[in-house]
């Protein structure tokens, strides 16, 4: 048993969370009982999930992707007030971490990413270092490359291909970072994996010769969130427990 305070302080200097700029509020969002025993981890707060925990007796949850963003509407209405109420009533408590849960170098989306991958980071580009570069053991074909990622999301990704050429340096990103590619190619990448694509992602990549790859902005942040709440289970003593909940996404 752990106390949430204890907990919410351990993640504030887990993931330095104090440093981030970020589109929510990272940390506690719903507060339920004061003791935790067991924590489930998931992508999204949504209601499935929270279903899913209250039925697996969690005290707690631990997500990527909280209740509350900038720009929001904030009244307690809809879907909101149906996932805040469900929470309250049984008081579960609901921990979120967007950016700092992305950046972390060992328990973060992208370092579980670059692992499940075989690609070790050796240097950061974009917003606030998100982005993570690094070198294979040896150059991959983009074919190999896009059969590797299709292995470790179980789907295949949408593939922009760039001019052939070896991947010496591969660059990633998770989730919605498609607009952080000209920053992996000024970074040096010869390829670039994200989550998700827009419009203007596949004419840089036609035009510069390298390639880009999106396998999905769930699919591709389903790592960081359980590694993190089994770190915070294994130092507690807790129970851990990771739902899935399927996304096209």
């Amino acid at each position: 048993m752990a106390l949430r305070s204890e907990i919410e302080s351990h993640l504030y200097v887990l993931l330095d969370t104090g440093r981030f700029r970020d589109y929510g509020p990272n940390g506690l969002q719903v507060e339920g009982k004061p003791e935790v025993r067991k924590i489930v981890s998931g992508v999204t707060a949504s209601l499935a999930l929270i279903d899913a925990a209250i039925a697996a007796q969690a005290d707690a949850i631990l997500v990527h992707h909280g209740l509350f963003w900038k720009g929001q509407d904030g009244r307690l209405t809809g879907w909101l007030k149906a996932r805040v109420e469900k929470l309250l009533a049984h008081q579960v408590n609901l921990f979120a971490y967007h950016l700092p849960l992305d950046a972390h170098p060992e328990f973060g989306n992208n370092a579980q990413f670059g692992a499940k991958l075989k690609l070790a980071p050796d240097g950061r580009f974009g917003e606030q270092d998100l982005g993570f570069i690094g070198s294979p053991a040896q150059p991959l074909t983009l074919a190999a490359l896009t059969a590797l990622l299709q292995f470790r999301v179980g789907r295949p990704p949408v593939v922009v291909e760039g001019d052939g050429r070896p991947l010496k340096r591969i660059a990633w990103c998770t989730g919605g970072a498609q607009g952080y590619f000209e920053a992996a190619i000024a970074a040096g990448a010869d390829a670039y994996i994200t989550g998700e694509i827009s419009e203007p992602q596949a004419h840089y990549a036609r035009e510069t010769g390298v390639a880009f790859l999106a396998c999905g902005h769930h699919a591709s942040e389903r790592f960081g969130a359980p590694a993190v709440a089994a770190q915070v289970a294994q130092h507690f003593g807790l129970e851990h427990e990771f739902i899935d909940i399927e996304n096209p996404a």
